[in-house]
């Protein structure tokens, strides 16, 4: 009984933009899937928020490594010191001994043999004793509180960082689904890459994503909803001179059109690949959209326009897919879906 004791049970959304961790039923860590290191010893000197803040901002003895991409782990040891790092903050208080972790941690359903194993690896070496995988949109559709188990069809559109999950659930398992490496760091490149185009002002990635967040939309009429202008300061492509540039909706929404039209085409792939009965349920019930890519402006309305079946944006879009792995976490032992 009192090994038992030392067991701390976590549930992680290993993000490519942001990891959260759960632990006794609460989001205990919420950071940027960002570390810092020693250019020289190959020590963390920062993680999440902390490291974040010097992203793009370093000489050359540091640097900062975002260690996941598309969805996946793109740099194995900077992965294994960020996640070693954000549990530390979960155990603040004192153990004589660091405690055996059981964990749920949700992967990319497109996620290859290697892929997941890279996810267990890293998880391993971060302490974990017990490791279970779950697939993004299955933990997603838990964590909006749906009943995944049932005889029903449900659609899930979860639009993170690095990777657009698309999945038709029914009785626990995927039944038809798309895992595209297009999603929000695509939506930012389009961005950074279109100011630098059409105004000729060099924007950092960090701007490209505040440009998104204050007027990022996925459509060119938001009536009453629309965000006032973003002005962006940066320096000239050519001259390096200091530049101001007011920016608008409008012209966000032209440029990230090439983008959100992949995800368009995806959803519309799976849903030829449903069966007709779950078709039906899910003509019925909508499809929910998850993920920090769901808080695109417009981006509900434009699919429901586009595919004739209304799209809701699910009630915590950015904490969706933690919640489930927090509920799978819960019931290990009862879903058979965890791998």
């Amino acid at each position: 009984m009192g090994l038992f004791s030392f067991t701390k049970e976590i549930a992680m959304d290993l993000g490519t933009a942001n990891t959260i961790i759960i632990a006794d039923g609460k989001i205990v860590v919420d950071e940027p899937s960002v570390v810092a290191l020693d250019r020289h010893t190959e020590k963390m000197i920062a993680v999440g928020e902390k490291a974040k803040l010097m992203y793009e901002k370093v000489h050359a003895g540091i640097k900062t490594i975002r260690p996941l991409r598309d969805g996946v782990i793109a740099d194995f040891n900077a992965c294994e010191q960020m996640m070693r790092g954000l549990i530390k903050m979960v155990h603040t208080g004192s153990h004589f001994f660091t405690p055996s972790l059981r964990m749920v941690i949700g992967v990319p359903s497109g996620s290859t043999e290697v892929e997941l194993r890279a996810v267990r690896d890293s998880a391993e070496h971060a302490g974990g004793r017990e490791v279970y995988l779950i697939y993004e949109p299955m933990a997603a559709a838990i964590g909006i509180g749906l009943d995944v188990v049932a005889p029903q069809g449900n659609m899930i559109v979860d639009i993170g960082g690095g990777s657009t999950e698309i999945a038709v659930i029914s009785l626990g398992g995927i039944v038809a689904d798309k895992s595209l490496r297009t999603a929000g760091d695509d939506l930012t490149a389009d961005i950074q890459e279109y100011m630098s185009r059409q105004h000729n002002v060099r924007v950092s990635e960090r701007m490209a994503e505040r440009i998104k967040i204050n007027v990022g939309a996925a459509l060119t009429d938001l009536g009453e909803n629309a965000p006032e202008d973003y002005v962006v300061h940066g320096p000239n492509r050519i001259t390096a001179l200091p530049m101001e540039v007011p920016v608008c909706y409008q012209e966000i929404a032209h440029c990230l059109e090439k983008t959100i039209a992949k995800i368009e085409t995806a959803v519309l792939n799976a849903l030829e690949e449903t069966p007709p009965e779950l078709y039906a349920d899910i003509v019925h019930n909508g499809i929910y959209l998850t993920g920090g890519g769901a808080l695109l402006r417009g981006l509900d309305k434009r699919l429901t326009d586009k595919i004739n079946i209304p799209f809701h944006i699910a009630e915590d879009p950015l904490h969706s897919v933690a919640k489930g792995t927090g509920v799978a976490l819960k019931n290990i032992h009862n879903f058979s879906f965890l791998m």
